[in-house]
C-alpha cells in the first residue's frame, strides 16, 4: 500500500502543478490597423474638394483600388485582448477629381478616440485634455530654458572666423 501511496504522490505533484498553469496567460498587445479617422475630420469634407484636399485631411487611403479609381476607403481596426475588435470604415467617393460623397460608419470624436486608447483608467473616465493650458506651458519652458543662455555682450565679443585644425597631416588641403 505505501508503495502505491509513492508512485501517486509524483503523479498528484505533477498534476497541481499542470493545472496551476492554465491561469498563466501571456501578455497581448493590442493592435491598431489602419487610418484613423475622426468625426472632425469627416465633417471637415466638403463637396467639391479635390483629391489632394481630401487627402490632407484623411491623410491616404488604405485601399485605393485600380478598379475603382473614384472610391477611395479609408479602414481602421483595433483589437484588444478580451474584447470585441473595434472596426470602423469610410468610403470616399470621386468624379472627374472632385469628391461627391462620403459614407461613414458611426466615427468617435478626438477625445474620445484618444480616450478609448488609454486603457489604465476605468470605464467612464473622463477622456484627456488634449490642449495646454497658459500656465503649463509657461511651467514648461521655465523646466526647458538652457543652462547658459548667450548673452548679447558675448555673442559680439565673439570672434568673426572660426580657425579650424589642418584637414591631414601635412598641414594642408588636398
Amino acid at each position: 500500500m505505501s508503495l502505491a501511496r509513492h508512485r501517486l504522490l509524483p503523479v498528484l505533484a505533477l498534476l497541481l502543478a499542470l493545472s496551476g498553469c492554465s491561469f498563466i496567460t501571456p501578455y497581448k498587445v493590442d493592435i491598431l490597423q489602419g487610418n484613423v479617422v475622426t468625426r472632425e475630420q469627416v465633417a471637415a469634407l466638403k463637396p467639391g474638394m479635390a483629391r489632394e484636399q481630401v487627402r490632407d485631411i484623411l491623410g491616404s487611403p488604405l485601399l485605393a483600388s485600380v478598379f475603382h479609381a473614384d472610391r477611395w476607403d479609408y479602414v481602421f481596426t483595433l483589437q484588444r485582448r478580451g474584447q470585441e475588435p473595434v472596426r470602423r470604415r469610410v468610403a470616399v467617393f470621386f468624379k472627374d477629381g472632385v469628391l461627391v460623397r462620403h459614407e461613414a460608419d458611426e466615427l468617435p470624436s478626438e477625445q474620445e478616440f484618444v480616450a478609448t486608447l488609454d486603457a489604465r483608467r476605468g470605464e467612464g473616465g473622463k477622456p484627456p485634455v488634449l490642449e495646454a493650458t497658459e500656465e503649463q506651458l509657461k511651467t514648461f519652458a521655465e523646466r526647458n530654458k538652457p543652462l547658459n543662455p548667450p548673452t548679447p555682450a558675448s555673442a559680439a565679443s565673439a570672434p568673426a572666423t572660426t580657425n579650424f585644425p589642418p584637414l591631414d597631416s601635412t598641414g594642408g588641403a588636398r
